[in-house]
């Protein structure tokens, strides 16, 4: 039985190193980005800051998603 996306990335989290990193980059970028916008008012470095991370974050996010694809078509029935 094929498993569901969720499924899948919870196991990348526990048994693929390289995923897990991503991930942990990922949710690190997340967290910072959520300390800017707490700001009342975003400076122009805090605004270049903000797009840096978005850009990043979704970076990081395609080459998860790579490796989830990438897994899925390893287990997939043949």
């Amino acid at each position: 039985m094929a498993k569901t996306a969720d499924s899948l990335r919870e196991e990348l989290l526990t048994t693929d190193e390289e995923f897990r990193n991503l991930h942990d980059q990922h949710q690190d970028l997340e967290h910072r980005l959520t300390e800017l916008h707490q700001k009342s008012l975003l400076s122009e470095k805090d605004e270049l800051e903000e797009k840096q991370i978005k850009r990043q974050k979704l970076f990081l996010k395609d080459q998860m998603e790579t490796i989830l694809r990438q897994r899925q078509r390893e287990e997939a029935p043949v």
